[in-house]
């Protein structure tokens, strides 16, 4: 650990200053007032430009700096809500500026886009901004769910307290695509490589801007941001001092929900104060708790026994498989015939000492078969056991979790002004939270947290940091494995020492008491009347009653069965959530131990004062990273020393950019990143921005990104209750002897095992089976291409549009491959009968590259107009498409997970005629689109069946400055009308959203 922190400081100490200049002193004073109603503009930002020096105005609108810069130079004034200004200082006389409204957008200032400050009109690819007014006028609960208004924004909602960003297509519950920063720090849980929402990012008192690049972004900021990068920037306690709170409540409503009406709490203070322009800290909590929205979808996604989406249910069907249904593990009842075939040839009485039942029924079947010439075996399997799926009596989610969900986020920054040129800052972020997730199953997020700590040096032309990323699982558990591991609990599904005590011997053999009972009767009456078809009128009658038959076995297997809310039933969902994964069988484990971390040191460089930024803009950075899994051995495998693993990289970048005749600006960079387990990349970028009238830009850029495999992809070995997950690398299939035991793809199994029971003889069957050849592994990558237009007509019209094309190559996805216990060879048949055999099989499961191009385009318009008394209108419409949809393999799952068509539109006013009364009402609709995902069962998905409907939602507030206690009112809501929606396959229904809230921002301002 020691070594890792060392690492680390020198990283960071390899561009510290070691001496100090003395420069002259320049004291520069004056006032800043609005331009209209010369009034005093407080807490106004004013900052020596190529520097970091800077203050702010008091309660009088007055400011006094000192710095070392000479004079003349120029000051950098801003406030929200105001255009900034550039004011020239030529004498250390007194200032007077005033400032004026900012009323239209394209006026704002990005750095996401090429790591610098430039106007959002001259991006050289697209940027969307969320700035503090727009968070203030925004009807969300949330600045996070504000992100969702942005254009070609999608978010599937997994719970209140987590949202995940997608953009561009490749949807998911947990996005590894995107990258999310917080100041500088990458804020993914280092276990899971994707953000946990906003649980541990930014207090909402405490944000100042969030910026999102859709589409690749790895030439400047390296591995994984091949969708979109989302970079939120928090206040600088020198610019942003005084007191700040707010407090929220009011109700969540859903008709769906165990009480349908709730209450939620949210509050959050910020205390920010500067000590002279040398020293500033700042610290900020805040705490939210509520009910969760509930998943219960109820419908059948097994299509098991011919029954659909539309018509199966826990009633009719004996195999159902709910969807947000758990526990509800299935077997075919026709994998016993062989069971009982093999009872035919025991004497009675050793039957009986296994079960007097079984005996009965064992008998039954061989008095029937020597009165009517009948194969016992063709009774056992034409009526007895029949291919039918049958699968436990699951529970509901709602019975496996408690709803109640909460985020804690607490932030500190300590911020010291070496000099002019120089600030050096600690910031730790932590946060908890419980919340609900749904991956390869739905997780109970309990008890998570992340803290994040750096040390940074920056000046106006560089920087330097170094953090850590610590994440910590708590008590979280999977749903799926908590609910069968509480059906194992009170009876294993099947115990092979123990047949009649296991559920699904049990089922199966009180149905094939009752059809065996039917059967006879029928067959006896039959043969009196017409022999010729007595045989059938008996299977007949069976499949008249096998309803009841299946009733009354269920019944049977279920004698014992924990009841939600009975002790019994509480103390085996605590013993099962508290064991870790995987457990063995019947004692499940479903806490998954998470303590991983990441280690993170890099700087960027600006040459802007050793090169005129006239002449050519350069810069260059790189960084170093380091993964330290650590899950107990429940998640990760263990190297040779029993240890797990560390995942080292590194890579570094550079841009230039020239400006040309102030009417074109090119712009070109290349990034080289290496991790340890793949081959280097290479990651350019080529931009151009044509600026005609200055009011016109028109850009055009190529760039290419990449995609490291996650950390779970690369070294996961996870047994599960269904298959085998083990990483993607080479070390797995040595370690499980790939080479010596070949293994064969899932499909191929299948069709074998289809063969077998159609009665083809194994030799025969076996030429179905495609054994699963490897192939070298590596990183995912895109090309993008993309051309846009921005421009501002008459000061009233904002226009904003751009299209893009992907071209993804080694796209990522996954192979499922069997293997039996002994090698499967065609010169010995039970070897490759064990393929097909639950108990005689292992099932891996890994992530290989699809041997094919993966293409998906889109585009997006935005346009916002200025109204008379400042009233603005605007909207905005995106398409995201598969661009080779029609050639791709069929069955072949992408994953793509996007609406074709969503759009927003929305209408308000901040300040309605200066009576300090604003509103905004906006509108979001989406198209239904087609989900696929793990968590769906396969038959649903390759049926193109796990579809999410399209909807609408209606979000509105109305809110009162009240400039005596510098405080804001607001009441709103978010999805008014209260149709439920959801946003992925598996995930909760939301609905409406109702609060009132009070912010008092920066009282105590000195």
């Amino acid at each position: 650990m020691e070594k890792r922190y060392t690492r680390i400081a020198l990283f960071v100490g390899l561009v510290l200053v070691t001496c100090i200049e003395c420069y002259a002193q320049t004291k520069i004073t004056g006032s800043v007032t609005e331009n209209t109603t010369k009034k005093p503009l407080i807490g106004v930002s004013i900052t020596v430009k190529g520097t970091v020096a800077g203050t702010i105005t008091d309660n009088q609108g007055q400011f006094a700096l000192t710095t070392t810069a000479p004079l003349p130079l120029t000051l950098v004034v801003s406030s929200v809500g105001f255009q900034t200004r550039e004011v020239a200082v030529q004498s250390q006389s007194a200032l007077a500026i005033e400032l004026q409204e900012q009323v239209m957008l394209g006026q704002e200032v990005v750095v996401s886009a090429s790591r610098v400050e430039e106007s959002v009109m001259k991006s050289p690819v697209s940027v969307e901004k969320m700035d503090i007014r727009t968070i203030q006028s925004s009807p969300a609960a949330t600045f996070y769910d504000a992100l969702l208004n942005m254009k070609g924004v999608d978010m599937s909602t997994q719970s209140l307290m987590f949202r995940s960003v997608n953009v561009r297509g490749f949807s998911a519950n947990g996005n590894t695509r995107v990258v999310q920063l917080v100041d500088g720090m990458d804020n993914q849980a280092p276990g899971l490589n994707f953000s946990v929402g906003n649980i541990a990012g930014l207090s909402e008192l405490d944000v100042e801007s969030v910026e999102l690049l859709p589409g690749a972004a790895s030439a400047l900021y390296g591995p994984n941001a091949i969708n979109g990068l989302l970079l939120m920037t928090s206040k600088n306690p020198f610019q942003y001092q005084g007191l700040s709170a707010y407090a929220k409540t009011g109700i969540m409503s859903a008709s769906n929900r165990s009480k349908a009406t709730t209450p939620f709490y949210d509050a959050g203070i910020r205390y920010a104060r500067a000590f002279g322009n040398r020293l500033a800290f700042k610290l900020s909590a805040s705490y939210i708790s509520a009910d969760d929205w509930q998943a219960s979808d109820t419908r059948d996604q097994g299509f098991a026994n011919g029954f659909t989406l539309g018509t199966g249910n826990r009633q009719n069907n004996p195999g159902y498989d709910g969807i947000n249904t758990y526990g509800d593990a299935s077997a075919n009842l026709s994998a016993f015939q062989s069971t009982v075939a093999q009872l035919l040839q025991l004497p009675p009485a050793q039957i009986a000492l296994i079960s007097p039942d079984l005996a009965q029924i064992i008998g039954g079947v061989n008095q029937l078969s020597a009165a009517t010439k009948i194969p016992a075996t063709q009774i056992i399997n034409d009526v007895l056991l029949p291919n039918v799926t049958v699968s436990r009596t699951g529970y509901s989610e709602s019975q496996l979790v408690n709803y109640k969900v909460s985020s804690l986020k607490l932030n500190g920054a300590l911020h010291y002004r070496i000099n002019d040129n120089l600030e050096a800052i600690l910031q730790a972020n932590w946060g908890t939270g419980t919340t609900g997730y749904t991956g390869q199953d739905r997780f109970y997020i309990k008890g998570f947290s992340i803290g994040q700590y750096k040390a940074e040096l920056r000046g106006s032309n560089f920087f330097v940091r170094g953090y850590t990323t610590q994440e910590r699982s708590g008590d979280s558990f999977s749903i799926g494995i908590l609910g069968q591991g509480i059906n194992e609990a009170w009876k294993p599904s099947l115990d092979a020492n123990n047949l009649v005590g296991s559920w699904f011997p049990q089922y199966a053999f009180t149905y094939a008491g009752g059809a065996l009972q039917t059967f006879s009767t029928a067959l006896q009456q039959a043969l009196a009347t017409n022999p010729a078809t007595a045989y059938q009128t008996a299977v007949n009658a069976v499949n008249s009653v096998s309803a009841n038959l299946h009733t009354a076995a269920r019944a049977s297997a279920d004698q014992g069965r924990f009841l939600p809310g009975t002790p019994q039933f509480d103390q085996a969902a605590a013993t099962v959530s508290g064991r870790p994964l995987p457990g063995t069988l019947p004692n499940l484990g479903a806490k998954f131990l998470d303590k991983t971390s990441l280690y993170h040191g890099e700087f960027m460089y600006n040459f802007s004062k050793l090169i005129d930024p006239k002449t050519v803009e350069l810069l260059v950075g790189g960084n170093y990273r380091q993964y330290a899994l650590n899950s107990g051995g429940t998640i990760f495998a263990l190297d040779e020393k029993k240890q797990e693993y560390n995942i080292t990289e590194y890579g570094g970048y550079a841009q230039a950019a020239k400006t040309i005749a102030d009417i074109l600006k090119l712009t070109g960079s290349v990034r080289y990143d290496k991790n340890m387990n793949f081959k280097a990349q290479f990651s350019p970028r080529l931009s151009a921005v044509l600026t005609l009238a200055k009011i016109h830009n028109i850009r055009a850029s190529f760039q290419r990104g990449f995609r490291i495999p996650t950390a779970q992809a690369q070294y996961i070995d996870l047994n599960t209750p269904t298959s085998h997950l083990i990483g993607g690398l080479p070390t797995f299939q040595q370690k499980y002897n790939f080479a010596f035991n070949p293994v064969y793809t899932l499909e191929s199994v299948r069709a074998f095992g289809a063969a077998l029971q159609g009665g083809a003889a194994v030799p025969v069957a076996a030429q179905s089976l495609q054994p699963y050849q490897r192939q070298e592994w590596s990183p995912e990558r895109v090309e993008t291409y993309e051309v846009g237009y921005k421009g501002l007509l008459s000061n009233k019209l904002f226009i904003d549009a751009y299209y893009y094309y992907n071209r993804f190559l080694n796209f990522e996805g996954a192979q499922v491959v069997v293997q039996g216990l002994q090698p499967a060879t065609i010169d010995n048949p039970v070897s490759l009968q064990q393929l097909v055999s639950g108990t005689t099989r292992t099932i891996y499961s890994f992530y290989v590259n699809a041997p094919i191009q993966v293409k998906n385009h889109g585009w997006a318009v935005s346009a916002d107009y200025l109204l008379p008394g400042h009233f603005t209108i605007g909207g905005n419409v995106s398409f995201n498409d598969l661009a080779n949809r029609g050639s791709l393999p069929s069955g072949f799952v992408t994953f793509f997970n996007t609406p074709k068509y969503r759009y927003n539109l929305s209408f308000g006013n901040r300040n309605i005629r200066n009576s300090g009364f604003g509103f905004n009402i906006l509108y979001r609709h989406q198209d239904g689109f087609l989900w696929e995902s793990s968590y769906a069962n396969t038959e649903a998905t390759l049926r193109q069946q796990t579809t999410i409907p399209a909807f609408g939602s209606l979000d509105a507030q109305v809110s009162k400055r009240i400039p005596g206690i510098k405080s804001i009112l607001k009441v709103g809501g978010t999805n008014v009308l209260g149709k439920l929606y959801t946003q992925a396959w598996g995930n909760p229904s939301v609905g409406g959203m109702y609060y009132v809230s009070l912010t008092f921002d920066e009282l105590m301002n000195r």
